[in-house]
């Protein structure tokens, strides 16, 4: 059977490239338009468009009236699978960054970039074709899969939100939307607003989504001939045209902001501070937070055996009226809500800073000794002959906080590039054929499974 299975998966290479080519073409990026869409008309579009793919392979489908989710589902049995998807995408940032359009998808090397080819609509299609390869092949499904399709992930978790409000919810799931083997621990996350006073002298509009570190921060105005003399100095890259000088940094995702990003607002706000910017927003952030993602200014020491807190300075505007940073932390498992408010609040406040959360999803821990994850563990071993990869932590918020006994499961192998939100990503076609060799064996295995 499975030598029937992995048959049937490489058969189905082609059609995985277009249905993922067919996915990315669309630029689901949230945007507020003049639509009744809650997310803007592009984001619905992708959630026509997967459901449609989904139908054309046999699946039952259902969209939520007010296009808040949807989902895709076969098989029989009254208890559920869950595999949690989402289709909305972060925006591409600077386009000279890409070496090809990031909405029209490209082969090159064996690998399909776009936006949105790792995060997350390749491993979700990876996972609906890996059940469409156990069903081509005879398999009987004794518990119902049901795809369900996530719309504001990158932002904030409305579309899952709704879906918990009003439909069935899964006995056990996986969300392909992370690394293997799998990841059972994740830390709490926390976006917030650093509100302060504004500037008529230094005016600035940097950063992009909250959950990636910024590549690049522009400053124009009448100190750029000694900012660009200063960052020199500081040894940081940047170009200068006329008065407009633009920082650069690394982008990356937010949970890996201390060992891939370089924040290129810290870098802007740390030049500003040392020749003199008194602003309160640029002194915090020059003071507080420079280059360290950890944060240890503010927090002190912060690890378990989930890592370390991480700090993202993600946006910074000031404009004359008023000034607002926007931050991401992922906070580790033992890190207390209340220590946390109280050390943020006490440094903004020296600051002269109002603090407001924006959104807060708690920390997910998952035992290792439990069935689903050694399940889903042997099925990874059985199909990569991995035996030393054991499961993991992880900064990253995804799905798995929605539902009991679900956790992220691959779809990225170790030692692999993890390239998420950042220019030029790319998934690796042979990666993504495997990985639904994993995710057929596991559905198949979790069917032995008493939920």
């Amino acid at each position: 059977m499975k030598a029937t299975i992995a048959s049937k998966i490489n058969a189905m290479r082609d059609d995985y490239i277009a249905a993922v080519k067919r996915l990315v073409a669309i630029p689901s990026v949230y945007q507020e338009d003049d639509t009744d869409r809650p997310f803007g008309q592009p984001i619905d579009d992708c959630l026509t468009e997967t459901l449609n793919l989904c139908q054309e392979m046999g699946f039952s489908v259902f969209k939520d009236s007010d296009g808040y989710y949807g989902y895709a589902e076969i098989g029989d049995g009254e208890q559920m699978i869950g595999v949690l998807g989402h289709l909305d995408v972060v925006p591409t940032g600077e386009l000279s960054a890409w070496d090809s359009e990031p909405f029209v998808p490209e082969i090159r090397d064996g690998k399909l970039y776009g936006r949105g080819t790792q995060d997350d609509k390749g491993p979700t299609l990876a996972a609906i074709f890996a059940v469409k390869a156990l069903i081509d092949s005879g398999v009987t499904l004794n518990k119902r899969i049901r795809f369900i399709f996530g719309t504001d992930e990158e932002t904030l978790w409305r579309c899952i939100d709704r879906y918990l409000e009003k439909e069935e919810v899964p006995q056990c799931g996986f969300t392909p939307d992370a690394s293997f083997p799998l990841i059972h621990a994740e830390k709490m996350l926390i976006q917030s607003w650093v509100h302060g006073p504004g500037d008529a002298e230094v005016q600035l509009d940097c950063g992009g989504a909250l959950n990636a570190v910024p590549e690049l921060a522009k400053y124009e105005g009448p100190l750029w001939e000694e900012l660009v003399a200063k960052l020199d100095e500081l040894g940081f890259d940047f170009t200068a045209e006329d008065a407009e000088v633009t920082v650069f940094g690394k982008a990356a995702h937010s949970a890996a902001a201390d060992i891939k990003g370089v924040n290129a607002i810290s870098r802007l706000c740390i030049a500003l501070s040392e020749l003199g910017v008194t602003h309160p927003a640029v002194h915090f952030v020059a003071e507080q937070v420079g280059e360290d993602a950890n944060a240890r200014e503010i927090f002190g020491p912060v690890e378990d055996v989930s890592g370390r807190l991480t700090f993202n300075v993600a946006q910074l505007n000031i404009n004359e009226q008023s000034s607002k940073l926007g931050i991401d932390i992922r906070v580790p498992v033992t890190f207390s809500k209340e220590d946390f408010d109280n050390d943020i609040l006490a440094v903004c406040e020296q600051y002269d800073l109002r603090y407001e959360e924006f959104d807060v999803l708690p920390s997910l821990y998952m035992p290792a000794e439990s069935p689903v994850i050694q399940t889903l563990m042997a099925a990874y071993q059985e199909v990569s002959g991995d035996m030393e990869s054991q499961p993991m932590t992880s900064g990253g918020a995804t799905y798995a906080r929605a539902i009991p006994n679900c956790v992220a499961y691959g779809a990225i192998f170790p030692g692999r590039e993890k390239v998420e939100h950042m220019p030029n990503e790319y998934l690796i076609i042979d990666d993504m054929l495997k990985a639904m060799n994993v995710y057929a064996n596991a559905i198949y295995q979790l069917q032995g499974v008493e939920l």
